[in-house]
């Protein structure tokens, strides 16, 4: 394939989406001329001094801190004003952009490229509408339309699986969507080191403490699931905007025995975590395919995750994992419960490591793109 210049446009992203940018970034250095990268806050700090590529700088506020929704919208403006302007200045260096995390709603931005005649293919790291619409959020009514346009200027849009086709009602742009998992994982540093017999019962969750996540739901089952098995102990990792609130109720309802609240780790950092847990706790209100999911199951640590985004063509209920009805608290407490007494608990969890294994090389990924990029 004749290499392009390829330039890669995302919101100005947290910590908890670095890696999957990462996993991006490197497939699009691997068959790219040259790549350029537009982002900001910690996605900035992350990328600036990699020298495969030429990042830009965009800061901003993040949406969840907006005051109000006036003071967002002015904001979001500038912002796109700001990626815009960029876009523009490396007309000359660029032949396709690829719209990532937050794409969707970055309308000056596609409007811009595309005045430019350039291609754009918007890769969905996730549903910013569905996230909204699950926060009951006044944004949703503003972005969702602005989104619909994206899809609809976007040469070709990139989801994780046919699932996520109906859930995100894309259905009308099905002429140019291709699946394509941008995942794949370092099986050298995420890997099985510690059996499930030797791990204590302590259940994980790693992630934003956000509520589209679910989180609060994860903590407040906690009571309930202590209550049927009194030696589960249980971690967190992560940061957001509902931390203070999580920390309020664990001390509330005498939990700091049990619970340990850990601040974001270093990913190189995370496989240990992974290994000394038994169980990793997903429940999403919405989600495409979590990284997370992928890298527990490549350590042997069984998934306890809602049905939603592409996770149920991975987790196949009691076999590679375990799919609960709803992320209610209750609910939530009974499969944990029920999953940490399964007797082949180890057999789920080897049947979910090789399935990884199989499935999320380099190699896949870059094929996959390779034939989307070659085809657009």
């Amino acid at each position: 394939m004749t290499k392009r210049n390829i330039g890669i446009l995302t919101f100005p992203t947290s910590n908890s989406g670095n890696i999957p940018l990462s996993n991006l970034v490197d497939i699009v250095c691997s068959i790219s001329k040259t790549t350029h990268l537009i982002t900001g806050n910690d996605g900035y700090s992350f990328f600036k001094n990699d020298s495969r590529l030429n990042a830009y700088e965009i800061n901003c506020m993040h949406r969840k801190n907006a005051q109000n929704v006036l003071k967002w919208i002015f904001k979001y403006i500038n912002t796109q004003l700001k990626m815009s302007y960029r876009i523009a200045r490396l007309s000359q260096k660029t032949d396709l952009w690829i719209f990532f995390i937050g794409g969707d709603y970055l309308l000056l931005p596609m409007l811009t490229a595309k005045l430019l005649q350039k291609k754009v293919i918007l890769v969905f790291a996730g549903s910013i509408t569905e996230s909204l619409k699950s926060e009951k959020s006044k944004l949703y009514d503003i972005i969702r339309p602005i989104s619909r346009i994206n899809c609809s200027l976007s040469d070709r849009i990139v989801l994780y699986s046919p699932i996520l086709i109906k859930q995100w009602d894309l259905n009308s742009y099905s002429s140019k969507i291709s699946i394509a998992p941008k995942h794949f994982l370092d099986f050298n540093t995420f890997k099985f080191t510690k059996n499930l017999s030797q791990r204590d019962n302590l259940v994980g969750y790693v992630g934003r403490f956000s509520n589209e996540k679910g989180i609060i739901n994860f903590v407040e089952s906690i009571p309930e699931i202590l209550k049927r098995k009194p030696d589960v102990h249980f971690l967190l990792i992560g940061d957001g905007i509902l931390k203070n609130e999580i920390e309020q109720y664990v001390q509330k309802n005498n939990l700091s025995e049990k619970v340990e609240i850990k601040k974001w780790v270093q990913h190189n950092e995370l496989p240990f975590y992974l290994n000394s847990l038994k169980l990793v706790v997903i429940p999403s209100y919405t989600e495409g395919l979590p990284n997370l999911m992928l890298e527990a199951m490549a350590c042997g640590t069984p998934v306890v995750a809602t049905s939603v985004g592409s996770i149920p063509d991975f987790i196949k209920n009691a076999e590679t994992g375990f799919i609960m009805e709803n992320n209610s608290p209750d609910c939530i407490a009974k499969n944990i419960t029920s999953a940490l007494e399964k007797p082949d608990l180890e057999k789920v969890s080897e049947r979910a490591r090789v399935l990884i294994e199989q499935n999320f090389t380099f190699e896949k990924a870059v094929e996959r793109y390779e034939y989307i990029i070659k085809n657009i």
